[in-house]
């Protein structure tokens, strides 16, 4: 069983919710989070890794655009 975590996304539509990921085998989440719109991937906003400090939690997605 693949270890989780939760992880803030910050600016853009999703701003302040928080996404589940898996951990890969070296204890890192995904570069990039794809947040589905009303229409699916046609509607998708990219979120980006950063790790760092952020109030204690050790990464979080920050908003770049839309995918389209």
């Amino acid at each position: 069983m693949a270890s989780t975590v939760q992880i803030l996304l910050v600016g853009g539509v999703a701003d302040g919710e928080t996404v589940t990921v898996e951990l890969d085998s070296n204890g890192r989440p995904p570069l990039t989070h794809h947040h589905l719109g009303a229409e699916g991937l046609a509607e998708a906003q990219i979120y980006e890794l950063e790790s760092a400090d952020h109030g204690g939690q050790p990464w979080i997605y920050t908003w770049r655009g839309p995918a389209a």
